[in-house]
């Protein structure tokens, strides 16, 4: 049996060949999540859709690696512009209601090609 476990989930593919997200035990790392529309593969326009979709994909990601989103204890963002944070903090507050127990969160700036102008991953411990 292997000791790593593999995570897919329908809607949403890399274009290498790559899980979503990789298991060992209870500790379970995504790779890079986009904001891509689950239905066409395009990426929407606007930040605010890429969010709702990156959030619905990360929420997708650990649900498939057997956990919840209380699971998840760290999140790294990158945004195409840095200033652009209210769409992630929206659908953050969203995410994880209590103020007193959210995960870690760190956000950058990066360049990004495709159109997308927000990618995260994320660090879960399950059960």
């Amino acid at each position: 049996m292997a000791r790593r476990t593999s995570i897919q989930i329908g809607g949403f593919k890399h274009a290498n060949p790559i899980p979503n997200a990789s298991r060992i035990g209870n500790l379970l790392m995504s790779g890079v999540i986009l904001g891509r529309d689950p239905q066409t593969g395009k990426m929407p326009e606007s930040i605010e859709d890429q969010c709702v979709n990156m959030f619905a994909h990360m929420k997708a990601i650990v649900e498939a690696g057997g956990g919840t989103t209380d699971d998840i204890i760290k999140m790294t963002v990158w945004l195409q512009d840095r200033s652009q944070r209210a769409p992630v903090n929206a659908e953050w507050v969203k995410m994880f209601p209590d103020e007193r127990c959210r995960p870690a969160r760190h956000a950058l700036q990066m360049n990004m090609d495709g159109g997308a102008l927000v990618q995260c991953d994320v660090i879960a411990v399950i059960g």
